[in-house]
């Protein structure tokens, strides 16, 4: 297999992050498979009994007559005289077939025949990855299919649900299969492009490693290798390429038809997520008309839900379920009455919820991006989000985001700016946005956007950050800057400030400065720059 082409703009670390990022990737991979049945060795039709359910490994036929690896459970005692509600779960990116079977047991155990299978391409699934394109969709719906036909599945209730990559299989199939009436997506995307390149501007790491998972456990359809190439090696010419790749594999691209279609959607996430940020959920969340849930915690990708793979308690996977038991079984357990948008926060671990995504912001404080500060670029000044996984999964178990010493920023590669000292505390909730005039002596450049909460010794712990990436600039000319900064639900302690960061370098990302590159922020008396922070002063 070829390897991925590595970005033109990696620079001396290029090679220290790239092994990283495999090694990551292998880990990924190494523990799948030692979870996994030897390849080649899935039984068609072969029966296993777990505490009374019934768990049968098959071969199920998908688009095409490809072959999927799969797994049944079905309750205790089921003899095909009686119905249940049935949900299909397409696996994650590189993960095996039975990733889901401490779920699927606990569902069964309360009333539900649970099918799931290897997505195309991986592990013991024949095809090639297809990055849930059309053949994905039309694997969901031969799976259901052969639910309704195979097992005592009643087809008035069917269900879907998946992590990550099964997440947004499972949201596009609602936009075709009119039969599935409710979902439960785990981080996933509701739209591709404004997850993995928000900002114009590729998230290195996220695409690195999708693709070197992708390799050790699966394999690549050579359009997948073409636009992960493509990606990563900063090839512009092929940007409405790209672009028009991942629409079509968008959730959001088809808003109308998972409208119409009225499945019950649930949405779950971290806000740490490093392939699919909150906010691109949150838009989609918002657009949905339907039955909708919307719950983030701390974390990464995955990890918020990631215990409950290991049968562990969850609270994603207890929202699920309700879910599921509502409105597939007609359960009357609340879960329709309660206000839909639940966050918890990073700094407490308490939980808020609100009746909409626009409610989580009651108020906003500006802080004024005074003055004119020149940067130069091309250096790490110590100021980033930090590494994949790794980073959030510590925010999320011993709260300790990344840090960095706001005073020591060398002031020639950052441009800095601080709030007054807050008298009460700051409960952050939501989107934090930021707006400037920048000048760059280039055509191309990449700035990068921290917010940090700075105690009294000057150190800061990152709230939030997001990079923005522009080309085809007129040198010395300015132009106006929005951006919006990944979601979150941080609390900022009485005492502290809030500290706006900006550089051009971040292990996470892609950085499109040439040698030589300058950027200028300034703040014009007729369009002053700011950030504004959402607050919800109701805690």
């Amino acid at each position: 297999m070829p390897p991925v082409p590595m970005p033109r703009t990696l620079h001396g670390t290029a090679a220290l992050r790239a092994a990283a990022t495999t090694v990551s990737a292998a880990l990924l991979a190494g523990t799948a498979l030692a979870a996994a049945p030897a390849a080649g060795a899935a039984p068609t039709a072969q029966d296993a009994t777990a505490a009374g359910s019934s768990v049968r490994f098959v071969d199920i036929a998908g688009d095409g007559g490809v072959k999927l690896a799969a797994n049944v459970v079905t309750p205790a005692g089921a003899n095909g005289s009686q119905r249940y509600p049935v949900i299909v779960l397409p696996t994650s990116w590189s993960m095996p077939q039975i990733e889901y079977l401490a779920q699927a047991k606990k569902l069964a155990d309360s009333g539900y025949v649970v099918v799931s299978y290897n997505s195309r391409g991986f592990w013991q699934s024949g095809g090639e990855i297809e990055t849930a394109g059309p053949e994905d969709i039309a694997d969901a719906s031969k799976v259901i299919d052969w639910a309704l036909a195979h097992t005592p599945a009643d087809p008035h209730r069917v269900g879907m649900a998946g992590v990550s990559y099964g997440a947004g299989i499972s949201l596009l199939t609602s936009a075709f299969d009119r039969r599935v009436r409710a979902v439960s997506a785990l981080s996933g995307w509701g739209d591709l492009i404004d997850s993995i390149y928000s900002g114009r501007t590729q998230h290195q790491q996220a695409g690195l490693m999708l693709g070197g998972s992708g390799e050790l456990t699966g394999r690549p359809s050579a359009e997948l290798r073409r636009i992960l190439g493509d990606f990563l090696g900063s090839h512009l010419d092929k940007e409405d390429e790209m672009i028009a790749w991942g629409k079509k594999r968008s959730p959001a691209t088809y808003l109308d038809r998972i409208n119409d279609n009225g499945a019950a959607i649930m949405l779950g996430n971290a806000w740490g997520d490093s392939l699919f940020s909150p906010n691109q959920y949150a838009n989609f969340y918002e657009k949905l008309t339907g039955p909708k849930r919307l719950e983030f915690r701390p974390g990464d990708h995955a990890t918020a839900e990631g215990l409950g793979l290991l049968g562990l308690p969850n609270d994603t996977w207890n929202s699920a379920h309700r879910w599921f038991d509502h409105y597939l079984k007609g359960e009357d357990n609340g879960i329709n009455r309660e206000r839909p948008v639940r966050l918890k926060s990073r700094s407490t671990g308490a939980y808020d919820t609100y009746a909409s995504w626009k409610d989580v912001t009651s108020e906003r404080r500006t802080i004024a991006l005074t003055g004119t500060k020149k940067i130069n670029t091309n250096i790490d000044s110590g100021a980033n989000g930090g590494l994949i996984f790794l980073t959030n999964i510590l925010d999320q178990f011993l709260k300790l985001p990344p840090t960095a010493s706001i005073p020591l920023l060398p002031r020639s590669v950052t441009a800095v700016w601080q709030s007054e000292r807050y008298e009460e505390q700051q409960r952050v909730r939501g989107t934090t946005t930021l707006h400037t005039t920048l000048t760059s002596n280039k055509s191309s450049g990449t700035a990068i956007a921290y917010l940090y909460d700075v105690g009294p010794l000057g150190v800061g712990k990152l709230v939030t950050h997001a990079p923005v990436t522009f080309h085809d600039k007129t040198p010395g000319q300015p132009f106006p800057v929005d951006l919006e900064l990944f979601s979150t639900a941080y609390d900022v302690p009485a005492g502290h400030k809030l500290a706006v960061v900006v550089d051009t370098v971040d292990p996470l990302y892609v950085e499109h400065n040439p040698k030589g590159a300058q950027l200028t922020f300034s703040s014009p008396q007729h369009d002053p720059s700011y950030v504004s922070v959402p607050i919800d002063e109701r805690g």
